[in-house]
């Protein structure tokens, strides 16, 4: 190596988990090669003066539907991508409900052929499964997907349901043979269609709470877990949303079992009485809950129980969100605004903690969690030597008061749309390249990730284990 590293990061205040350090890193060939104290500087080819902002990791998003292919109309993948890195994410899982489903290793492939030169970010797949037909299943092993994804429930984009026990047994039992993870949106069928006979068609967010129930998520979440109970398989429960679902999976967690779960950005921002103006925009699947949801959502923030935050970026065009409230889609974008929604719901909610404090979260939840639970964390998700520079820099006392002219979706529509947030990325770096800065787009050379083989312990490994 020359004497100049390839990209020189000074003076700037470096995030982890754990802590804040004053320094800057040297990035070679787009991995990190060199974390150096703030009384250092070597010199590089390219340099930039973080000017005493946070310095963190770039961000990972483990949960979104960037459309491509078959919904482009909702969103495309370089419009997404846009969102994604002028959000500080460098890193994004996608979920598999597209038109065709992605639910073989060979549509994998070809999903990826569809995004090569359209990304801004790296990018890898959750894979589905359709009901009754699981045998794309029989040669799938840990370096084609990120998880196993299954959806308990559905509705208009996610319409491959599955509920029954054969399958979930089936695929609980090849999950833990292989040791893939398996992803759950986990809303239970049987009991949302039993609540949709009794109750009328929804005209609000209260009354489409009563056909979307707390209760549903409660009794799928106690399902899994007697499947985890038998099979000793690895889960992570997504977009958790009541207070119950929290209790039984921080129970399990600590009982041993081998179960992760996150929520989303929307359910700690918003709660019925909030998000009732909003109207359609903020009908979702599942359902925005109450008050005590949501605090008890950050109490998990607090204590370090959530592993993620995902966006679930779902975006559709307002013209199909402005249908009555029984025929508009679930689901809002949110890809872009995630880092600042969180890191302003940190300071209204967990004010007891430092600034610091609260950025190590940020990374905990976007980098290092989400890293850590899909197998990218030989490349991905903190700022340490040998690992891919994905770098952002971010002004955490900036205020962005949202408007549409500032968002990249194709949706072109948000949510938080006239809010004040604060925290604002301004430099994102993607494998040492910089893929924005202050509204300036990179290239668009992006690629599929690598996922490390990382077992988990079942049941026949642990120690007193509780599956027995």
């Amino acid at each position: 190596m020359s004497d100049l590293y390839d990209l020189v990061i000074y003076n700037g205040r470096l995030v982890y988990k754990d802590a804040v350090r004053d320094g800057g890193i040297a990035v070679q060939d787009g991995k990190i090669a060199l974390v150096f104290a703030a009384s250092e500087r070597p010199q590089g080819k390219q340099e930039l003066d973080a000017g005493g902002k946070y310095v963190l990791p770039g961000l990972i998003d483990s949960h979104v539907h960037f459309r491509t292919p078959g919904y482009e109309h909702k969103e495309n993948w370089e419009s997404a991508s846009k969102a994604a890195v002028a959000g500080g994410i460098t890193t994004v899982l996608d979920m598999p409900n597209t038109d065709p489903y992605t639910d073989t290793i060979e549509r994998i492939r070809q999903k990826d052929k569809l995004i090569q030169g359209h990304s801004l970010v790296d990018y890898g797949f959750h894979i589905g499964v359709v009901p009754g037909k699981l045998h794309p299943l029989d040669g799938l092993q840990q370096e084609h997907a990120a998880s196993i994804k299954l959806f308990l429930t559905g509705h208009r984009t996610a319409r491959n349901v599955i509920d029954l026990d054969a399958d979930l047994e089936t695929i609980f039992r090849l999950a833990a043979q292989r040791q893939i993870p398996l992803t759950l949106h986990a809303e239970d069928d049987a009991v949302l269609h039993l609540y949709r006979r009794v109750h009328r068609t929804p005209n609000d967010l209260a009354s489409y709470e009563l056909i979307a129930p707390r209760s549903g998520a409660i009794a799928a979440v106690s399902r899994v877990l007697r499947l985890v109970r038998k099979y000793g398989t690895s889960i992570h429960v997504l977009h958790v949303s009541s207070e119950e679902e929290v209790d039984l999976l921080e129970t399990a967690a600590r009982a041993g079992y081998p179960v992760t779960f996150e929520t989303t950005a929307h359910q700690l921002w918003f709660d019925l009485e909030s998000a009732a103006a909003l109207g359609t925009k903020t009908k979702l699947s599942p359902a925005i809950r109450g008050k005590r949801d949501r605090a008890r959502l950050w109490d998990a923030v607090r204590s370090g129980a959530l592993t993620s935050v995902g966006s679930d970026h779902a975006p559709h065009s307002l013209k199909e969100k402005a249908a009555d409230f029984g025929e508009a889609p679930p689901g809002l974008p949110g890809v872009q605004e995630l880092l600042p929604v969180l890191l302003t719901g940190l300071g209204r909610h967990l004010p007891e903690l430092s600034r610091d404090e609260q950025l190590s979260k940020v990374v905990s939840l976007l980098a290092d969690g989400p890293a850590n639970r899909f197998r990218l964390n030989h490349t991905k998700g903190s700022l340490r030597p040998g690992l891919d520079a994905d770098i952002v820099i971010v002004d955490d006392e900036q205020v962005w008061e949202v408007e549409a002219k500032d968002l990249h979706s194709f949706c072109g529509w948000s949510p938080y749309e006239g809010l004040p947030l604060t925290g604002v990325p301004l430099v994102t770096i993607r494998r040492g390249q910089i893929v924005f800065d202050r509204g300036k787009f990179g290239k668009f050379d992006g690629r599929s990730l690598s996922y490390a083989p990382a077992p988990f312990a079942t049941f026949e490994q642990v120690s007193g284990s509780p599956f027995h």
